[in-house]
């Protein structure tokens, strides 16, 4: 998430919103998003329910939910989707933003 927080501003400046959902309870997803400083909308799944319509895999051999991102459009369409295979395994924000640049370059057509 340090990744989203460093580069928030040019998700921003993309007219796009960061939305993370997290397995944890409210009041605890609130903590974090104080102590890490998060700019972005954190929502608490602790009953899975976006993890299951998303297909978010769990691996309780690598710490639960493994990583997810997707990029949805204004229409609600995924156009983007990445399911990590370890903690570690997300994607780029430079990925992203590309693909943030060309949904905008889509939308001005």
């Amino acid at each position: 998430m340090a990744q989203l927080r460093q580069d928030y501003e040019e998700f921003v400046a993309r007219r796009a919103e960061v939305v993370v959902v997290g397995p944890d309870s409210e009041s605890a997803l609130r903590d974090y998003r104080r102590k890490e400083n998060l700019p972005f909308v954190v929502l608490p799944d602790p009953a899975h329910t976006v993890a299951k319509r998303y297909g978010q895999q769990v691996n309780l051999l690598k710490a639960g939910r493994l990583p997810a991102m997707m990029v949805i459009d204004k229409q609600g369409l995924v156009r983007y989707q990445h399911y990590g295979s370890s903690m570690q395994d997300i994607p780029p924000s430079k990925e992203i933003l590309a693909i943030l640049d060309g949904l905008n370059r889509e939308e001005v057509a």
